[in-house]
């Protein structure tokens, strides 16, 4: 399904521009109230883009007569395989500037369908940039440069079927293109579920989750998607790669840790065994308030390193809290959720709320029943969740700068981190625009050694520079996260954004093992280029 094509679920329509769906974008209205937030926005918001504004040409590529009905060069198409959703690239389609727009879209349906673009593309050099579902916030889907003749988008969710289940060893074989609500629809009559719950769980693939090593909604424990694979089925230039279905081994290094994360530039992931489990039957939530940030970081660092593995372990700063409406009065809010499928989960709840009072919490016994009402707070923050995305083009649309970007630390250094990203990027965002910054921070996972800080950075753009300032601020952000030594990214991938920081952070050895790799699988370096290593 292209990205701005009808969801067939639901009959709306995605947005080829903009995050979700084009109906559940913010209004002019909206926009204009979110811009009146920050000082030195536009008067008035910029129009939406028009696909018939864009600069799309005659393709210069022509597939062969045999795997023509699987490609398409329609505009509409095309421009909605051009870029990713990260703030960037909503920016610059506003701006009229959406790069290299790709020449060809190629829609397969079977493994035998990806083996022979990729040797159509390889024989004639044609860059093959994978593409799930177009939710990349990294610039991971784009092709960027001039070295290549022509470039295929190769979308994958033509391929979204639950092809197996194993009961017995409770596992799915499942292709790659399968959209997140696809894949649980194909799950749920079986009372299972792959229990991976990402932000843009509606509009991202399992391919893509592999592809990027993607982090899901729950905090503790199962955080990313490496946590679920049994194997991989990837092909490559070189031929089809199949792992073994296995719980464990030993054997070497990983074949499938090889691909995890590869992001398209080894092979192309098109099936995989994952693990699967019962449906939670068992759900309980609760809100802790605290005065000070620093003391809920502690209490935070007492639950992540007890056994309670809560499924849900959001702390947010008092910006945070307040963007989300979870608090009003200044305070740090910190988001507990807890689930089971066999087993109830309030005393667990009720332990977890006893550790953050402990640490200077205020917080309420929570009700011992999952249909309860729910947490006034958890409400909020859940419906600003999911809203967030859609918000940060309304403020684009008044020429505002959104930055988000998350990294992980072990626990000696987040405080230093996060003081340090306040500081040290606000003012190199002040300096950049004349406009002060805000800056608001969450934990959006953690760990027994560490946590993961999710920043967002807004402030007011110079017209028409917007790109630019976003740049800036992303270097200066890279340059603290260095020097913290916090990864470059958690759960958002490298794409292009981060080659910079990715290429700081790697060891060389590695690197070279990697581009031999590459030069193995990928010899004549069409699949997408430019990620992870040139």
């Amino acid at each position: 399904m292209p990205a701005a094509a009808t969801d067939p679920r639901t009959s709306r329509t995605r947005s080829w521009w903009g995050w979700g769906y084009a109906d559940a974008h913010p209004d002019d209205a909206e926009c204009a109230a979110l811009g009146a937030l920050l000082p030195g926005t536009l008067a008035r918001p910029l129009p939406i883009p028009r696909i018939a504004d864009l600069p799309i040409g005659r393709p210069d590529a022509t597939p062969p007569s045999s795997l023509a009905h699987l490609v398409t060069a329609d505009p509409q198409a095309r421009a909605a395989h051009a870029m990713g959703k990260a703030y960037r690239d909503v920016m610059r389609a506003l701006r009229g500037r959406p790069g290299r727009i790709p020449d060809l879209v190629a829609h397969p349906t079977g493994d035998q369908d990806v083996a022979d673009l990729l040797d159509w593309a390889g024989e004639h050099g044609v860059a093959v940039i994978p593409f799930g579902g177009g939710s990349s916030v990294v610039g991971g889907v784009e092709y960027r440069g001039d070295t290549h003749p022509a470039v295929l988008s190769l979308d994958l969710t033509a391929m979204d079927r639950v092809l197996e289940i194993d009961a017995t060893s409770r596992s799915a074989r499942i292709q790659a293109g399968a959209l997140g609500p696809v894949l649980e629809d194909q799950l749920r009559p079986h009372g299972l579920t792959l229990r991976h719950f990402p932000q843009s769980f509606e509009f991202s693939t399992l391919g893509g989750w592999l592809a990027t090593r993607a982090g899901g909604h729950y905090a503790t424990v199962h955080t990313h998607i490496d946590d679920f694979v049994q194997s991989l089925r990837v092909i490559t230039p070189a031929g089809a790669n199949d792992s073994w279905r296995l719980p464990a081994s030993g054997a070497g290094p990983s074949p499938d840790r090889l691909f995890l994360g590869s992001e398209g530039t080894l092979g192309v992931i098109t099936e995989a065994w994952m693990r699967v489990q019962e449906r939670p039957r068992h759900k309980a939530s609760a809100s802790v308030t605290f005065a000070d940030f620093h003391r809920a970081l502690d209490a935070v660092r007492a639950i992540a390193q007890s056994d309670l593995a809560p499924a849900n372990c959001r702390l947010l700063d008092p910006g945070e809290a307040l963007l989300s409406g979870a608090s009003h009065d200044g305070s740090t809010v910190l988001v507990l959720g807890f689930e089971s499928a066999t087993t109830p989960v309030d005393n667990r709840l009720t332990a977890a709320v006893d550790l953050a009072r402990a640490h200077g919490g205020r917080g309420e016994t929570p009700a011992a029943d999952r249909d309860a009402p729910a947490d006034a707070a958890v409400s909020a923050w859940r419906s600003a969740f999911l809203r967030m995305p859609y918000q940060r083009d309304g403020l684009a649309r008044m020429g505002a700068v959104v930055e988000t970007f998350e990294t992980a630390a072990t626990w000696e250094r987040i405080p230093g981190l996060i003081d340090a990203v306040r500081t040290e990027v606000g003012a190199a965002a002040a300096k950049a625009t004349g406009h002060p910054a805000t800056i608001n921070c969450r934990l959006t996972h953690v760990y027994p050694d560490g946590a993961a800080p999710y920043f967002t950075v807004a402030l007011a753009g110079r017209p028409g520079d917007e790109v630019e300032v976003w740049d800036d601020i992303k270097a200066a952000a890279t340059d603290v996260l260095h020097r913290h030594r916090a990864t470059i990214t958690h759960h958002h991938a490298v794409g292009r954004d981060h080659r910079p920081g990715y290429d700081l952070q790697r060891p060389e050895p590695f690197a070279l093992a990697l581009r031999a790799a590459k030069n193995a699988l990928d010899p004549h370096h069409v699949l997408n280029p430019g990620v992870l290593l040139d």
